[in-house]
């Protein structure tokens, strides 16, 4: 199950989506989100879907990896799912026992709410997919830079970003290293009821916060030995600049939101 954990990884590539600027993918994405929430019927999840292909293609991560990336939540999915297949009155009921009960309404939202998780994260895992860390904490950076008037740390809160981004397939490795270790010990995780393998998970936790915290000791010494001060007066290696195809994709995001709109908006 570790190894299903896509979150925070990078695939290097040269494709048209990697070419993006950072703050065009974050916007991308915002918009993408706006359209899921708005979207109201199988016809705009449809579009929606479409598009979604269309990037996994232009970017050539692979639809594999997008899937992967949704195993560890898919109790979460499953569990939305139910929780609204049986719980959500309607005027047609399909199905009834006790306070249990399937309506039309409930079926739609049901398929609604698991469509909508599902293309949730698989799109935003597609940006850190095609995106590095430090190239969306410049893009981050960026687009927040306005709050910097209001005396907001930004660049100290996309740094923190970044590194959480950074250390979370670390953190996975380490996880599963120590797992591995406890059970070459004979150690059990699979066997027992909840609170005994909650209980299992003990001998997981302490030494995984303990190189946690010595990690990030390390972190910031090696950042105090170069004379880090946050954000002010420092420069950019590679500066940002918005080229023809940000302006382009940009522009294809909102047209794609204006039509989800338009199709809640028409009942479609």
């Amino acid at each position: 199950m570790l190894k299903d954990i896509t979150l925070g990884q990078y695939f290097p590539g040269n494709t048209p989506a990697h070419r993006l600027d950072p703050r065009t993918k974050i916007l991308l994405v915002l918009f993408y989100i706006v359209a899921l929430f708005c979207a109201g019927s199988f016809v705009a999840y449809g579009l929606l879907a479409v598009v979604l292909a269309v990037c996994v293609r232009v970017s050539r991560v692979g639809f594999k990896a997008l899937v992967k990336g949704l195993k560890p939540v898919l109790f979460i999915i499953v569990f939305t799912g139910i929780l609204n297949l049986f719980f959500t009155p309607g005027d047609n009921y399909l199905f009834a026992w006790g306070p249990f009960h399937i309506s039309d309404t409930g079926l739609r939202n049901a398929a609604f709410m698991v469509l909508r998780i599902m293309l949730l994260i698989m799109g935003t895992f597609l940006m850190t997919y095609t995106t590095s860390p430090i190239s969306l904490t410049d893009g981050l950076e960026r687009l927040l830079s306005g709050l910097k008037r209001f005396h907001m740390p930004v660049h100290e809160l996309t740094m923190i970003m970044s590194i959480a981004l950074r250390f979370i397939p670390t953190l996975i490795e380490e996880t599963d290293k120590i797992m591995s270790a406890q059970k070459a010990r004979g150690a059990d995780f699979e066997s027992g009821n909840l609170f005994q393998k909650a209980k299992a998970m003990v001998p997981i936790l302490v030494p995984l916060f303990v190189s946690a915290f010595r990690r990030a000791d390390e972190l910031a010494t090696a950042m105090e030995c170069r004379c880090y001060h946050g954000g002010e007066g420092r420069t950019k290696l590679h500066v940002l600049r918005y080229e023809r195809r940000d302006y382009t994709a940009l522009t294809c995001g909102a047209v794609i939101l204006a039509m989800v709109i338009s199709l809640r908006f028409f009942g479609l």
